[in-house]
């Protein structure tokens, strides 16, 4: 298994480089110009100085190699000196911001806890919630408690972000008042009063977000679980007189829980790549919202830097879901 993952981690190094001159590319073809929401009272020569201060001017693969060692030289530099307090960075350029002249990463920084708060709680609440009602559907199949789960999941597939976000403003914020409409990313968690606000602002984007996360992954764990049950080894434990409980929640459970951890685990960078359409609803000042921001200001150092990362983490989730396969399945071997 080291093995396996040492060669995978190693085979990440040329799989991440592809990606990055793939989104560096594609984004050098997009339209717009950085210039364009500069005053028109800016004098031509201003604005081409501007330009050669942002590295506009340079060849693209000069461009390329500087953002290159931006982010894996300096950056990782500046959280060093963070952590231990050095000075490895200092003086050093790093990954600038064309919207707001300041470095990316700690823009980043200070918008992943909103995002980690809304679209990370989410996943677990939907995660919890979607595996007891996928294992019970699947032992009660077509029970009314199944056929409840399925039309529930269906719902979840069907209504998309933009509309069940509108829904639940308009029934718990506009008629009844009982939710904030609006999240307040200033507000601050110093006592047990402000942890209730803090609640109540949550709940409904959490609701959106976990409903669809509940639809897909109850689904998936209602398909995995018929799968193992009506296996040879099931009928063997239930012969050998084990509990019911024991068979369902150990055995079936166990070689159930295999495909779902890719699920789950290609569902983790979601998380920090947050819900654009849900964090826009509900004003959530996360990192989904300055993606969509970054993209309407052709900000292409911040839009480049913020893909990247969600590609390093699928790369990252994909290495630990075959991990845990080996984990869970003592049959898989990679070595």
């Amino acid at each position: 298994m080291l093995t396996y993952t040492i060669r995978r981690l190693v085979l990440a190094i040329p799989t991440l480089l592809f990606i990055s001159i793939v989104i560096f590319l594609l984004l050098q073809l997009a339209p717009g110009d950085p210039m364009s929401q500069v005053p028109l009272t800016v004098p031509p020569e201003v604005k081409q100085l501007m330009r050669e201060a942002l590295g506009l001017g340079e060849p693209i693969h000069v461009q390329y190699w500087k953002w290159l060692v931006q982010f894996f030289w300096v950056e990782p530099q500046v959280l060093i000196d963070h952590w231990f307090g050095t000075s490895f960075s200092e003086g050093k350029l790093r990954v600038i911001s064309w919207q707001t002249r300041s470095p990316v990463m700690d823009i980043v920084i200070q918008r992943l806890p909103q995002t980690l708060w809304v679209v990370g709680m989410s996943y677990i609440v939907g995660i919890l919630i979607a595996l007891p009602i996928g294992i019970y559907s699947a032992y009660k199949q077509y029970s009314l408690f199944d056929q409840a789960g399925t039309f529930v999941s269906m719902i979840g597939f069907s209504i998309p972000p933009f509309f069940s976000g509108v829904l639940v403003i308009v029934i718990f914020s506009v008629n009844l008042g009982w939710l904030p409409s609006i999240y307040d990313t200033t507000h601050e968690v110093t006592d047990w009063a402000s942890f209730k606000v803090q609640l109540q602002q949550m709940i409904m984007p959490v609701m959106v977000l976990a409903l669809q996360t509940t639809a897909q992954i109850s689904r998936f764990m209602r398909a995995s679980m018929l799968d193992n049950l009506n296996q040879d080894y099931v009928r063997t434990a239930r012969a050998k007189g084990l509990k019911e409980s024991v068979v369902v929640m150990v055995h079936v459970l166990r070689n159930s829980m295999i495909p779902i951890i890719t699920v789950i685990a290609l569902g983790v960078p979601s998380i920090f790549g947050g819900a654009i359409i849900t964090e826009t609803l509900f004003k959530v000042n996360g990192i989904g919202q300055l993606l969509l921001t970054a993209l309407f200001a052709n900000d292409l150092p911040m839009v480049m830097t913020l893909t990247f990362i969600f590609a390093i983490l699928i790369v990252f989730f994909n290495l630990i879901a075959d991990v845990l396969y080996g984990v869970l399945d003592p049959r898989i071997r990679y070595d």
